[in-house]
């Protein structure tokens, strides 16, 4: 699992404070409007939108919300359209960055991702420099305090997945796109549960970060994902596990 994984699982064991639960209700509200206008409305039959689902449900995002924010994708009511963009470029030590975004104007939002890219250290690039250094996969993240590795493991082989990793607190399953829907089915029929899944975008090779280098590449990456119309931010960063806890616990 890139380190880029790494610091999103212990960023998701912070984000408890309020700015960062509305920011989190304001990206998961424009990707279930989004994926109910491509997909439909249909929980179970659109993948993108019952995993956007999922995800509000986990923050407790109330269900009226959910709702109208389908309701707005599929027409029955009013709505602003977002459209999917990307962007690339790169952080410092050379670290490439993918960013997706979710924008009502696509103007505006070049202009805020140029705008960070450059004032924190990095260079936005164009269209192609960096995508190929991505794949799309599924990944799904589970507490091992609350279940086995064998248990994880035969589940997720069954059901197609590529691998499963682990670390001190966690189990990622990763799957290809296509397998992503029936390995979630066969973790939940033998009694997983996860804490986070999501269809990602995963480095086919690493760029080794210096201890130096790495609090900057996350501070980029920190103030991109802080932009309102940014969904994801992907990188194919390397940085030790000690590092990016030392940098967790020291709030950088």
């Amino acid at each position: 699992m890139s380190g880029h994984s790494k610091w999103a699982t212990i960023k998701h064991k912070k984000s408890k404070l309020d700015a960062a639960r509305g920011r989190a209700f304001s990206k998961l509200i424009r990707e279930i409007t989004t994926a109910a206008r491509m997909g439909g409305g249909d929980i179970e039959a659109n993948p993108r939108l019952r995993t956007a689902v999922e995800a509000a449900r986990a923050i407790n995002m109330p269900a009226e919300n959910i709702e109208r924010a389908i309701k707005r994708g599929t027409g029955e009511l009013p709505g602003v359209f977002y459209e999917e963009v990307f962007y690339e470029g790169y952080a410092p030590g050379g670290v490439a960055l993918l960013v997706r975004a979710l924008t009502d104007n696509k103007n505006r939002t070049t202009a805020e991702v140029r705008h960070v890219f450059d004032k924190y250290g990095g260079s936005m690039g164009a269209a192609g420099c960096v995508a190929w250094q991505f794949k799309p996969k599924g990944i799904i993240v589970i507490d091992r305090s609350k279940t086995d590795e064998d248990t994880v493991l035969s589940a997720a082989m069954e059901a197609g997945a590529d691998d499963v990793q682990s670390d001190a607190t966690n189990f990622t399953v990763i799957t290809p796109v296509e397998s992503f829907e029936a390995v979630k089915r066969q973790l939940k029929s033998a009694g997983v549960e996860w804490d986070r899944a999501e269809l990602t975008q995963i480095a086919t090779n690493t760029v080794p970060v210096s201890e130096s280098d790495a609090p900057k590449v996350l501070k980029l990456i920190e103030m991109l994902e802080e932009l309102e119309e940014v969904q994801q931010v992907y990188a194919n960063f390397d940085i030790p596990d000690e590092v990016l806890e030392k940098l967790s616990s020291s709030g950088t």
